[in-house]
């Protein structure tokens, strides 16, 4: 990993995975973690993670995540996967990957044991400032 991608890129990546996350929250997501990927691999910067609790709910978490990250921060997903099936929903910012599962697909994928090397971001509480 070069010195310039460490230090050019993680100020707007970790806004935008927090604010993911913030809005995952805002709209009933549940056991919200944005894992720090930097160190990890030269793919990905941030994995935001969420559970919701039926394919409605995981919908407009989806939704409502896209809306404030292109309003907001001016960014647009990059492409998605599984919104149809709503069991595990991805989005993908580039540099932040948002996984939107349902509770026995986490489960069963698991991927923050799968990344486990990677380091936990603190993830503000609803209301309080993601800087």
């Amino acid at each position: 990993m070069t010195a310039a991608r460490t230090e050019a890129l993680p100020d707007r990546a970790r806004d935008l995975a927090l604010a993911a996350a913030k809005v995952a929250e805002e709209t009933r997501g549940t056991d919200i973690r944005v894992l720090d990927l930097r160190e990890i691999t030269p793919v990905f910067d941030y994995f935001v993670i969420a559970t919701g609790s039926s394919r409605r709910q995981m919908h407009a978490m989806a939704d409502e995540i896209e809306a404030v990250l292109k309003k907001e921060h001016k960014d647009r997903k990059r492409g998605a996967e599984g919104y149809e099936e709503g069991r595990w929903i991805v989005l993908d910012y580039g540099n932040v990957m948002v996984h939107l599962f349902d509770a026995e697909a986490r489960e069963y994928w698991d991927i923050e044991h799968l990344w486990s090397d990677a380091k936990r971001v603190a993830v503000p509480a609803a209301g309080a400032a993601t800087r």
